[in-house]
């Protein structure tokens, strides 16, 4: 069975998103000749390579996950919204209440070592993650795994766990002796390449595993370069240095754009940018008042402004690339009607002030935008640039009336996202109400798929009608190749797979 039909396949556009994920992946144009020899990949992504250990505390950085992806295996592999195909695994089924889930493995899967893949060894590398409290093991709190065969694998969870697919994707599996000693600097893994050398923040290279199960991958050498600064990276690949490349601010795609030798497209994410407004703090319980304030800011105007290429105008709080999306009424920018709400509802202008936290330097100008926006009806906004640290103390202090960050969805399952940070036990945005507790607490207990997706629906009108927060814009991730790159496929997680890629002259 080849890889090429696991590809993730998120590579459609944003409306057509708004219904289904459908397999249309871009390339470069073709394959190369049949008789054409293998050859050189270099890519070159946003976030450098630090760590090869899947398990640990940079489990989830996007540097780790990316080489990842290339030495190690996953169970299975998300090919849209509620979508997945095998990997390891040849199929998985959960119980009634989807408290236990169980995995059939592959027949003749081995480690790059010749050694083979047993249901043991993906049981020591969940206890091995669980044990490591990295930011994957926070997703299996009392989770337990066991093999009753060398080909089986159950995951039982302390409750219900409809968005176990969506975690367990994150999940790579490694042979027995990953806690030896200097394991991950020379790595074996059971995924389509073996690690040739790695020089921490700077380089990775690896090559074609022979012993992987879909067949070795058609390349001679595939390289990770880091390249930090940004125009130094976009030069390299118009000079033929790196072949593909993402991550890119919107000012600097058009010049790669009008490049002839260069294919660009950006791709659906699962990012959503997400003004949170503290709903318990004086001035802003009401419904009315949070409505009325989303209403004086022109969105459309500002996301067109800083985000041209890579903002969409968001009309849902999670994004379309994410089993649960569900579109709502957006709010039409009204300030004259905006005002008129906040007076009607007594809003005392003189005394209140919003204060306005953000950490990232990206986010500045858009704050400075809906600052502005804000006091053409009157309301005192005060923007905060925080260090990283204290914002994320203060976030969950709710030391805040108004907050803004980028908010993606794991495992692209809303669970991950409104189920996590909604409900009145999470106490994120100082908003609480049993009726969407419910429904997220059903959307949470089932494994059908289409009940899932109704609870959802109504969580998010609930959210959206009650302006938990202000939702901007959908954020779209663009990529860049050279056309002597075939087979490559946008992938919308940032950690794109390179197994069924190659390159011709």
């Amino acid at each position: 069975m080849a890889r090429t039909a696991l590809r993730p396949l998120l590579t459609v556009a944003i409306a057509a998103l708004a219904l289904t994920i459908t397999a249309c992946g871009s390339s470069g144009g073709g394959g190369t000749e049949p008789d054409a020899a293998p050859g050189d990949l270099t890519v070159s992504g946003p976030i450098p390579i630090e760590n090869l250990d899947p398990h640990g505390t940079s489990s989830m950085d996007a540097g780790t996950q990316l080489a990842a992806r290339a030495i190690f295996s996953q169970l299975i592999r998300i090919t849209g919204p509620g979508e997945y195909e095998g990997e390891l695994a040849e199929d998985w089924t959960a119980n009634d209440d989807a408290s236990v889930w169980t995995f059939t493995l592959r027949d003749d899967l081995t480690f790059s070592d010749g050694a083979a893949v047993t249901a043991e060894d993906v049981v020591v590398s969940f206890d091995r993650m669980l044990a490591a409290g990295g930011p994957i093991a926070g997703n299996f709190t009392g989770y337990t795994a066991e093999a009753p065969d060398e080909k089986t694998v159950a995951f039982t969870a302390p409750a219900s766990d409809a968005a176990f697919l969506g975690k367990i994707w994150s999940f790579f599996v490694t042979p027995q002796s990953a806690d030896e000693p200097g394991f991950f600097q020379d790595p074996i893994g059971s995924g389509p390449f073996i690690v040739e050398s790695f020089e921490p923040g700077q380089s990775l290279e690896v090559v074609p595993n022979p012993e992987d199960w879909g067949g070795a991958p058609d390349l001679a050498t595939l390289t990770f370069q880091a390249i930090p600064e940004v125009s130094a990276r976009l030069t390299a690949l118009q000079t033929g240095e790196v072949d593909v490349t993402w991550g890119m601010p919107d000012d600097q795609i058009p010049p790669l754009e009008s490049d002839t030798e260069l294919t660009v497209e950006t791709v659906a994410g699962t990012g959503v940018i997400t003004m949170w407004m503290n709903s318990s703090a004086p001035g802003l319980e009401d419904a009315e008042v949070r409505r009325a304030l989303w209403q004086a800011v022109d969105f459309a105007a500002i996301i067109d402004a800083l985000l041209p290429i890579t903002g969409t105008p968001a009309d849902a709080p999670v994004s379309p690339a994410v089993f649960g999306y569900a579109p709502q009424t957006p709010y039409e920018y009204d300030p004259e009607a905006a005002k008129a709400a906040l007076d009607e509802a007594g809003f005392d202008y003189e005394n209140t002030t919003i204060r306005f936290q953000f950490s990232q330097p990206q986010f500045r100008q858009l704050a400075q935008a809906v600052t502005s926006d804000l006091a053409e009806i009157g309301v005192k906004v005060e923007p905060i640039e925080k260090e990283q640290a204290v914002f994320l103390d203060d976030l969950l202090a709710l030391n805040w009336e108004l907050n803004i960050q980028q908010v993606g969805t794991q495992g692209y399952d809303a669970a991950t996202n409104l189920g996590r940070l909604y409900t009145c036990a999470a106490g994120r945005t100082g908003y609480c109400n049993p009726e969407l507790d419910e429904f997220l607490a059903e959307a949470g207990s089932t494994s059908d798929q289409d009940t899932r997706e109704e609870a959802y629906a109504a969580a998010s009108e609930i959210i959206w009608n009650d302006a938990v927060g202000m939702y901007p814009a959908f954020v779209e991730l663009p990529y860049a190749w050279r056309n002597s790159v075939h087979g490559f496929t946008p992938d919308s997680s940032g950690s794109p797979y390179f197994d069924d890629v190659t390159v011709s002259e």
